[in-house]
């Protein structure tokens, strides 16, 4: 399993980095090459909730479908891939030493499939993964900060 691991300090309240973050219609907008996140369940966010999702990376269009498998309001989401490409994102937000900042931290870890598959995507996902983590943070600043 690949993992990419990324921090940055946000200018804005953890409640509202949160509040951004959490809402799945945000998905598409701030999470680099998501092209679909729509909610499988009659509940849309929170410990439980699945959705499936559609990722472009490359030429390549991978679907999976995540579970949140942990979430504590203002301090965590986890999902997890449950089928389709394995694809696994847990964000943690903590209060900045500066008031109204907020320290969002995330893990994004990948699973290749073996074979040709996993070695074409492996050329691919390593400089997806470092725009995708530049990208992410920039959009969701764009969002919350100000």
């Amino acid at each position: 399993m690949g993992e990419v691991r990324h921090e940055a300090v946000i200018n804005s309240p953890r409640e509202k980095v949160f509040a951004y973050v959490d809402d799945y219609r945000n998905v598409p907008e701030y999470m680099f090459g998501v092209g679909r996140f729509t909610p499988t369940t009659d509940v849309d966010h929170g410990l439980g909730s699945i959705f499936e999702t559609a990722i472009k990376i490359g030429p390549k269009e991978l679907t999976s479908t995540v579970e949140c498998t942990e979430w504590v309001e203002g301090e965590v989401i986890k999902l997890e891939s449950v089928k389709g490409f394995g694809a696994d994102t847990e964000w943690r937000f903590a209060d900045g030493d500066e008031p109204g900042t907020t320290v969002l931290s995330v893990l994004f870890g990948y699973t290749l499939p073996g074979g040709l598959a996993g070695k074409v995507l492996g050329g691919l996902i390593g400089p997806f993964a470092e725009q995708g983590v530049k990208h992410t943070e920039s959009k969701i600043r764009d969002a919350v900060e100000g």
